[in-house]
């Protein structure tokens, strides 16, 4: 095992806060929630990421290392636990279900030529392009040998789905990139398939494994869903935010590829109905020809808050931060819904 890379991820079992008086945000509490469970999917991770070739375990671990809060493996924690399911089978599908994130995230930077992601560099900055796509499959093929050996048909269903769907998603991203005629039922189209639906995976996996009602398994699955499409919604919108340059991180990548994400669909929008030739030209040349100055990231944020376009993105993201709580509500109270609830409610009001 590398070392390095194992101090890393070791680091990142022990990043649950400490309890003390201070008031924790609901992902602190979801992580304080399923800690134990957490470190056995990482103890999973770290098992099946190895290889003779030692290349893809210094280029997988360099993003799995710098991973986050495994959010979605979370998720299917917390709702195996709200299920009140008692075995293991949660800890294989979790690791299952960050390796099918990490390979996507691979590709992704590849497609989007990233040289950074989450203030470091990305692994095709550093190793280059063609391993990053290859261990980006490596971590696929990973993926489906953990989840057949679960041996259930509804979890190679339902995670086989979501793959097929989160490449239908990048695909259908890479088609509305540079088109200002991409409207909002596109971007949503886009953003439910590239990232709401492996969240939605990962929480109707929790009734699967608790052999639960399909009522709960679908009222879960929207839970997830609903909580990608606000996820997915507050990153594009930081992506713009100054909150984004304050914590030392890139601002205006969509901007700089071309991406239409809703803020700059609300403002084009905006500049539609207003007739404003003189924005409409400015949309035209630095995003369908992608013909950009220095000061145009500058002007574009300035139409955003302008046309209030960001305040409206984050109005559509509070709305889907409602609709997956009110899709817990068939649910009783508990630890696990109030932990769930809460990483609904951080997913609004973090930064980053």
């Amino acid at each position: 095992m590398n070392v390095a890379i194992a101090a890393d991820v070791k680091a990142d079992q022990s990043a649950t806060p400490s309890k003390n008086n201070q008031a924790k945000n609901g992902m602190d509490v979801l992580l304080d929630l399923v800690s134990d469970d957490l470190k056995a999917v990482n103890a999973l991770i770290m098992k099946h990421m190895q290889s003779d070739v030692v290349l893809i375990p210094q280029l997988a671990g360099h993003l799995i290392a710098a991973g986050g809060k495994r959010l979605r493996p979370l998720l299917t924690l917390a709702s195996s636990r709200l299920c009140g399911y008692q075995g293991d089978r949660h800890l294989g599908l979790a690791a299952c279900i960050e390796f099918i994130h990490t390979a996507t995230l691979l590709h992704d930077d590849v497609v989007d030529e990233s040289d950074l992601r989450r203030g470091r560099d990305t692994a095709n900055a550093l190793f280059g392009n063609k391993p990053s796509v290859l261990v980006g499959d490596f971590l696929f093929s990973r993926a489906f040998q953990l989840m057949s050996r679960d041996s259930s048909l509804e979890v190679i269903r339902i995670l086989s789905d979501a793959s097929a769907v989160i490449a239908e998603g990048e695909v259908q991203q890479l088609m509305t990139s540079n088109d200002l005629e991409t409207d909002r039922d596109a971007y949503l189209k886009v953003i439910s398939g590239k990232t709401a639906v492996l969240f939605a995976a990962s929480c109707q996996l929790g009734a699967v494994v608790a052999d639960r009602p399909q009522s709960e398994a679908d009222a879960l699955e929207s839970y997830g869903q609903y909580l990608g499409i606000a996820f997915q919604l507050v990153d594009d919108i930081l992506d713009y935010s100054a909150k984004q340059a304050a914590l030392g991180k890139t601002v205006g990548d969509d901007f700089r590829e071309g991406k239409m994400t809703l803020p700059i669909i609300l403002a084009y929008e905006k500049a539609t109905a207003d007739n404003n030739v003189e924005e409409l030209s400015f949309w035209k040349r630095v995003i369908e020809e992608l013909d950009q100055t220095e000061d145009d990231l500058a002007q574009a944020i300035a139409l955003m808050h302008k046309h209030n376009a960001l305040e409206d993105s984050m109005a559509f993201a509070r709305d889907y931060v409602q609709k997956a709580i009110d899709a817990l509500s068939i649910f009783p109270d508990s630890p696990e819904k109030n932990a769930l609830v809460g990483a609904v409610e951080f997913s609004i009001s973090r930064e980053f």
